[in-house]
């Protein structure tokens, strides 16, 4: 109750109490279509016959039920996503846990070959899952992420108790900025203590040495593999040289200035300061910032205010490739701290495959790569800045071919096949 009182209060920072108000009834009247759902007869007998029928299939080796109320159609597609369209073209089976307040989805859809959106939240739909899945001799696994605070610590084990193995995803620090709360939420923190001891059941992918390095000292090497963040290479290239932007961006671009660009969430670990000193040190550039604000430190920073910074908002996961391939300059303006030192941001991959100049504050996670540049403070930052902007891609097709084999060497595909390598290892153990 604790941490829920605390997310409460965190949300009304952010949305203001009556947006807030408006989501929880949102969520309060998808339950209710959850419940309604679970005792409608026709819709069960229907959603059996697709559960048989997908379980038939001989063409996935084994299982994995993603658990989460992360959503799919949600308006930027994220790791959850990525990895299980990608662990599906591996002959995994995959479950994906969606919810009526994201998706829509009463009960079950079949998305892709081997890729199944599932509300777990239809108490008849989950027991039919898991019943079904009793009879299924092939390897089963549980997918989770470390930030997911739904999950209580018992029905982790009631699932290794019942014949499934877990795929812990260790992605970002255990901090409770993360989460929104004044304190680490208990169930993330019970199962994170959990997992350092139980070698056996449970299987760990970080993101981060960082993270890698947390879990090498507390529990070895057991079970344990680095897959950071990727990106859907062909898609990114794939830019509509059509499309047509609202009048807001198409203002910024008739204005002809180099556009440095940013999109991603704002929130704590979002250098403000750094945008306001590019921002006043060089005026003859807009700085477009898209995303989602995670808090209210957007508001506070007042960076709004500055004629040369443009806040857009979200935009959708479709259409964003077609705003960033219009910045001249791509950018990661974090601070140094534990949240972003044990960031892998999946946007650098992106930015990568758009083949844009990169530049970004002194992240470990992106020291890694010669496409990015890194800036030790904000006066490297600006010189960067300028520098790419002075790039051109004859004369320096050396750099330009960096930023594509960066791209090329973490698509999506490549970081589930070291998943999906571990789990298969596994097996034959």
């Amino acid at each position: 109750m604790k941490d829920k009182l605390s997310k409460f209060i965190s949300l009304i920072k952010k949305y203001g109490i009556m947006t807030t108000l408006k989501k929880i009834t949102k969520y309060i009247l998808s339950n209710l279509v959850n419940i309604s759902n679970s005792i409608n007869i026709v819709k069960n007998k229907k959603n059996t016959k697709l559960l048989d029928e997908i379980l038939k299939e001989s063409c996935y080796e084994r299982i994995i039920i993603w658990r989460s109320n992360f959503g799919w159609n949600v308006p930027l597609l994220q790791r959850p996503q990525h990895i299980s369209l990608s662990l599906a073209k591996q002959k995994c089976l995959v479950f994906y846990e969606v919810t009526y307040f994201t998706d829509k989805i009463k009960d079950v859809k079949q998305y892709k070959d081997n890729l199944i959106l599932i509300n777990l939240g239809n108490k008849k739909v989950k027991k039919m899952l898991f019943t079904k899945l009793k009879n299924i001799q092939k390897p089963k696994y549980i997918q989770i992420y470390s930030t997911d605070w739904n999950m209580k610590l018992d029905e982790l084990k009631d699932y290794i108790k019942n014949g499934y193995k877990i795929i812990y995803e260790y992605i970002d620090d255990i901090n409770p900025i993360l989460s929104g709360t004044k304190e680490i939420p208990t169930n993330i923190k019970e199962k994170y203590e959990y997992i350092l001891k139980e070698k056996e059941n449970v299987l760990i992918v970080v993101t981060a040495d960082k993270l890698r390095e947390d879990i090498e000292k507390k529990r070895g090497t057991q079970n344990l593999v680095f897959a950071c963040n990727g990106v859907d290479y062909e898609f990114y290239k794939n830019i509509d040289v059509n499309f047509k932007f609202e009048k807001a961006f198409q203002t910024i671009l008739d204005e002809k200035k180099a556009i440095i660009g940013y999109y991603g969430a704002f929130a704590s670990w979002f250098d403000y300061e750094l945008i306001r000193y590019i921002a006043e040190k060089r005026p003859q550039y807009n700085i477009v910032l898209i995303g989602t604000k995670y808090d209210d430190t957007l508001e506070k920073s007042k960076i709004e205010e500055l004629k040369n910074v443009h806040f857009l908002g979200t935009r959708n996961y479709s259409i964003l490739k077609n705003y960033a391939n219009k910045f001249n300059v791509c950018t990661v303006p974090f601070v140094i701290n534990d949240i972003t030192k044990a960031t892998s941001p999946l946007k650098i991959f992106e930015y990568m495959a758009l083949g844009k100049p990169i530049v970004t504050t002194a992240m470990d996670e992106c020291k890694k790569y010669k496409s990015i540049w890194i800036a030790n403070d904000k006066e490297e930052f600006v010189e960067l800045i300028d520098k790419a902007l002075k790039l051109n891609q004859k004369e320096n097709n050396e750099y330009y071919q960096t930023l594509k084999i960066d791209a090329l060497n973490n698509t999506w595909d490549s970081k589930a096949k070291i998943i999906n390598n571990m789990l298969a290892n596994k097996e034959n153990e």
